[in-house]
């Protein structure tokens, strides 16, 4: 297990350090809107991306959309995290009060939706030039950012609620509450830091399909807009050149998209591996209950007051 997690570690690093050093090189290579070269360049010493439909640099224009692409899925994934962690504890510390169960409810309901196609329709709702989310005018970036976010929350409170649950149910934080230590401070001093491993892996987990998510989205033309360069415009734009042998406009992007998702993903399952051995090493409070994480596909137990 401890092998298998270093290889999935190394590997994952080394494929974030490859997506890391496109980034660093394409914002040190020059602007990506200043017209560079020949239109439809291949690979070259000056120019070693090649150049796009107009002769803007590849290499420029991948490293930004890199940057573009992560800094809103890593936006997005934090604004979830932001808003679901304290609704996941809430509903998971007070399981039996009417307004938890009533707020948990709600949110189940969210999931019936798939998220892309929560995303989606939260897109065009604020698409329109006036619109605005919760009264904020802002700019396309960052309503792709609110709409992704949006589209995280449930996960991340069903994430939180359940291990929250399991948490609460420890016998050392039960002894806490009969002697009668304040509830904010369990929370904050003994719930709080044991959650944070396994939010920190699902947020990972939830960081790749961000990725992915902004570069379908911006390949859709629902994205950041062109000009500003994302992984997903520019293979957008490389749709057209393809037949034309233009193969470097949506293959190099496309490899760079594949090492940040594959890199995250990796990473994420090394801190998998790393929880799972550690859970099965140390020594469990309740013999009744599991070991490993709980399950995000079963539903999470509601406790009754006892």
């Amino acid at each position: 297990m401890r092998r298998f997690g270093s290889r999935h570690s190394i590997g994952g690093l080394t494929l974030l350090a490859l997506f890391a050093a496109v980034s660093l090189a394409g914002h040190l290579h020059g602007d990506p809107l200043t017209l560079a070269g020949e239109p439809l360049s291949p690979p070259s010493t000056a120019h070693p991306f090649g150049t796009d439909f107009l002769g803007r640099d590849l290499l420029a224009r991948t490293g930004h959309g890199a940057t573009t692409s992560a800094t809103v899925a890593g936006a997005s994934v934090a604004l979830a995290a932001l808003v679901a962690t304290p609704l996941g504890v809430a509903t998971g510390w007070f399981a039996h009060r009417r307004g938890a169960r009533a707020l948990r409810w709600s949110i189940e309901l969210l999931q019936v939706v798939p998220p892309f196609v929560l995303v989606v329709v939260l897109l065009g709702l604020t698409s329109a030039p006036d619109a605005t989310v919760f009264g904020l005018a802002l700019s396309p970036r960052w309503r792709l950012v609110a709409s992704l976010a949006i589209g995280f929350v449930p996960y991340l409170v069903r994430v939180v609620h359940a291990a929250t649950v399991t948490e609460r149910r420890r016998d050392h934080i039960e002894g806490l509450r009969l002697l009668g230590v304040p509830q904010r401070e369990v929370v904050v001093t003994e719930v709080l830091p044991n959650l944070a491993p396994a939010v920190a892996v699902q947020m990972l987990l939830a960081l790749s399909i961000a990725v992915f998510a902004e570069g379908g989205l911006s390949y859709l033309g629902l994205g950041v807009p062109a000009p500003e360069p994302t992984l997903g415009n520019l293979i957008a734009e490389a749709g057209t050149q393809l037949l034309g042998g233009a193969w470097w406009y949506a293959v190099i992007p496309g490899l760079v998209l594949v090492c940040g998702i594959a890199g995250i993903n990796l990473t994420a399952d090394a801190g998998t591996d790393r929880m799972v051995g550690l859970r099965s090493a140390a020594p469990s409070d309740d013999p009744t209950t599991t070991s490993t994480l709980p399950s995000l596909y079963e539903p999470s137990p509601i406790e009754t007051p006892t």
